[in-house]
């Protein structure tokens, strides 16, 4: 009877771990996409549809439509042949991408992950790391002196 308690509560973990990487999953993108606007923004001044294709490695036409979904989910605001925005809730979901984005690339360093690879696993480990795994490498970079 304890073996089967722990293989369905087993089971319901299992299960609660993919929904949850499945819907990091769809907040992936729009996170990259509105980071790489506010870095854009900050490095040049404005955001355009053909330096996020630059960047991203990935043709306009698929710029354009992910930037139509963002737009629609309230994270851009543009006109046609101008420059991108961020409305202030594409903001916030960009400032806590970069909060994670840090703590996790430190983390890594920390454990002395070279630079390149730090900065490179952090960027995909940001998009699934919890919000209780990151307060961890924050306590545990603060209590070695790393932030």
């Amino acid at each position: 009877m304890a073996s089967q308690r722990k293989k369905q509560a087993s089971a319901k973990l299992r299960s609660a771990a993919f929904k949850r990487v499945r819907s990091d999953h769809q907040s992936e993108l729009a996170g990259d996409y509105v980071e790489l606007i506010a870095d854009l923004i900050d490095e040049r001044g404005e955001a355009r549809g053909t330096d996020i294709a630059m960047r991203l490695g990935v043709a306009n036409a698929t710029v354009v439509k992910t930037l139509k979904r963002l737009q629609d989910q309230g994270l851009v605001s543009q006109e046609p042949y101008r420059a991108i925005f961020l409305t202030d809730d594409g903001m916030k979901m960009a400032d806590d991408g970069r909060r994670k984005h840090r703590i996790v690339e430190d983390f890594l360093l920390a454990l002395g992950v070279t630079a390149d690879t730090a900065r490179i696993d952090s960027e995909g480990i940001e998009h699934h790391v919890s919000n209780e795994t990151l307060r961890a490498m924050a306590r545990f970079l603060a209590r070695n002196g790393n932030s």
